[in-house]
């Protein structure tokens, strides 16, 4: 079933806050062309997207993850990688961190971002974090919106018709 998002609540393209979200998404969003392992990069966007939870952001992402080259069974289990082999000590410290700085958990940073240390140095550590916070400005301006999937009779889902 193709879908298309409606904005229930209001459009951020008309507003200004549409050019700096514009600007953090060149310099951090799926697009852009970072340091950090492309894999690595997605999965942290999807699972802010899952926490958040932003159905316009989870379809978006996923797609995103697939093209990356991250398998549909990957995808599927992200929400319980603590409980996955499949997943690497340095994304399962990256995880980790994304989560604590999703939820605001402020008793745990430190040890989190000691955890993450281990395995990055400071520019990729900054660039997980700038992924992250990126990806939840996102994921909550979507909600905010409203964005809403509603079914599109008679076409094909791509989630490069999102909007």
């Amino acid at each position: 079933m193709a879908i298309r998002f409606e904005n229930t609540r209001f459009d951020s393209d008309l507003t200004e806050f549409d050019e700096l979200a514009r600007g953090m998404a060149a310099k951090f969003g799926y697009t852009a062309e970072l340091g950090l392992d492309a894999r690595l990069a997605e999965l942290l966007r999807l699972r802010v997207a899952q926490l958040n939870p932003c159905s316009y952001c989870l379809i978006l992402h996923t797609a995103a993850a697939e093209r990356v080259g991250i398998d549909a069974e990957t995808i599927a289990h992200l929400p319980s990688w603590r409980e996955s082999a499949v997943f690497a000590d340095a994304e399962r410290a990256a995880l980790a961190y994304c989560e604590g700085l999703t939820t605001y958990d402020l008793a745990g940073f430190p040890v989190l971002h000691a955890q993450l240390a281990a395995h990055f140095d400071a520019t990729s550590i900054a660039e997980i974090a700038a992924v992250v916070i990126n990806m939840n400005v996102w994921t909550r301006l979507k909600l905010a919106e409203g964005a809403v999937p509603v079914p599109v009779a008679g076409e094909e889902t791509s989630p490069d018709r999102l909007g």
